[in-house]
C-alpha cells in the first residue's frame, strides 16, 4: 500500500506499507481526500520540540509520548474516506458510504491518535482503519474534498463556542491563516453580526472577507483596534508576542481566545491584563459534537470551505505541498487525495 511517511524530517512516499486489517468495532476505508494541517508541517520541522514539550507538561496524558521519530511517522487527521470492509462482527455503514470521524482508533489497548504515530496509519495514505461508533456518514452527496475540511473547521466553531460571543458583539480574528479562516467562518454561521479580520497578506485578508468577514485591516497599516473595539478577540498566529500584544492594544473587559498554538516560551505583561480585567482563554481541538456540527454546518451550505481549498495532489505531491504551504500568498489549505 502506498502511504507519504515523515522520514528525517521530510515526506517521502512509501510502496511497502502492509494493508492494514479491521479488528472488531474497526472500518477499512479508502482514503478520498486529506488536507494538510499547518501542525503537520510544524511537526514536520519541529517534531523535537513538540515531543519534548509533550513530555514536560503535566495535567493530561503525553498523546506524543512513544513517537520515535527516528522510524517513519504517519500523518494525517483531516479526512474523508470511503468505508470498504467492516471488521468482525462490526456494525457499520455500508460499503461505499462517504464517511469522516474524529482521528481516534479505538484498539483493543486504548485509543490510537490518528495525528502522529509509527504505527497508526493517517490520512496520508490510500487505505486506513478507523473506529465504527465514531464514523459520521457524509450527507448530502458533499464533495469529499470539503467534507475532509470538517475537522479544521471543528476547531474554529470551538474557539467561538468557547468565547461565548453574542451576535451584537464585536470579533476581531487575529492572523487569518486555516485557523483564523476556520474562526471568521464560524462567527459568520454563529450570526455575529461584527466580524473584523486582520492579517499582513493581501490574499488572506481576502480569503476572511469572502468567508464571512465584515472588514479586513493590514496590521502594517495601522493597528486593528484603532478602527474597531472588539468584545472578543481571538490570536490565530501562535508565534511569541502576540498575545502580550493583543493584551496590550485590547480593550478594557475584552475576552482574549487564544486558538494560536505557540511552540516556543513566550512572555507577557500581566498587568495589562489585570488593570483591563482582561479575560484570557486558551483552546485547543474541539468536542465531539462539535465536529458533528461542523460536518452537518458544511453539508447544508452554511459554511463553505470551498474557498479554502487552494491546491490538490497526489501522496507523489505532499512533499512539494508541505513547501508550498510556507507561502502564504499562494496557498491556504492543500487537500490529498490519494
Amino acid at each position: 500500500m502506498r502511504t507519504a511517511v515523515l522520514r528525517a524530517g521530510a515526506m517521502v512516499v512509501r510502496d511497502d506499507v502492509p494493508e492494514p486489517v479491521p479488528g472488531p468495532g474497526q472500518v477499512l476505508v479508502a482514503v478520498k481526500a486529506c488536507g494538510i494541517c499547518g501542525s503537520d508541517l510544524h511537526f514536520a520541522a519541529h517534531g523535537d520540540q513538540m515531543l519534548a514539550a509533550g513530555a514536560e507538561m503535566e495535567g493530561m496524558p503525553d498523546t506524543l509520548a512513544g513517537i520515535d521519530l527516528a522510524a517513519d511517522v504517519y500523518l494525517g487527521h483531516e479526512f474523508s474516506a470511503e468505508v470498504l470492509e467492516a471488521g468482525p462482527g462490526t456494525d457499520a455503514p455500508a460499503p461505499g458510504t462517504l464517511v469522516t470521524s474524529v482521528p481516534v482508533l479505538v484498539t483493543p489497548t486504548g485509543l490510537d491518535m490518528i495525528v502522529y504515530s509509527n504505527h497508526t496509519v493517517g490520512g496520508y495514505s490510500e487505505r486506513m482503519l478507523l473506529s465504527a461508533p465514531l464514523l459520521l456518514p457524509v450527507p448530502n452527496g458533499l464533495d469529499a474534498r470539503h467534507a475532509a475540511l470538517t475537522e479544521p473547521m471543528a476547531v474554529g466553531l470551538h474557539a467561538v463556542n468557547t468565547s461565548k460571543i453574542e451576535r451584537g458583539e464585536t470579533a476581531l480574528v487575529i492572523g487569518c491563516g486555516p485557523i483564523g479562516i476556520a474562526i471568521v467562518a464560524a462567527l459568520k454561521y454563529r450570526g455575529v453580526e461584527t466580524i473584523v479580520a486582520s492579517d499582513f497578506s493581501p490574499t488572506r485578508r481576502t480569503l476572511a472577507e469572502v468567508v464571512g468577514a465584515h472588514v479586513s485591516v493590514d496590521p502594517a497599516q495601522g493597528s486593528p483596534f484603532h478602527q474597531s473595539r472588539p468584545a472578543v478577540v481571538f490570536e490565530a498566529v501562535g508565534a511569541p508576542g502576540v498575545i502580550d500584544d493583543v493584551l496590550r492594544r485590547a480593550p478594557a473587559g475584552a475576552r482574549v481566545v487564544v486558538a494560536g498554538v505557540c511552540m516556543q516560551p513566550d512572555t507577557v505583561h500581566p498587568f495589562y491584563a489585570s488593570a483591563k480585567q482582561i479575560s484570557l482563554h486558551f483552546v485547543f481541538g474541539y468536542e465531539p459534537t462539535e465536529f458533528a456540527e461542523s460536518l452537518r454546518a458544511i453539508a447544508e451550505g452554511d459554511i463553505d470551505v470551498a474557498p479554502l481549498i487552494t491546491g490538490e495532489v497526489d501522496l507523489d505531491g505532499v512533499a512539494g505541498a508541505f513547501a508550498d504551504l510556507a507561502d502564504p500568498e499562494r496557498h491556504c489549505k492543500i487537500v490529498v487525495t490519494p
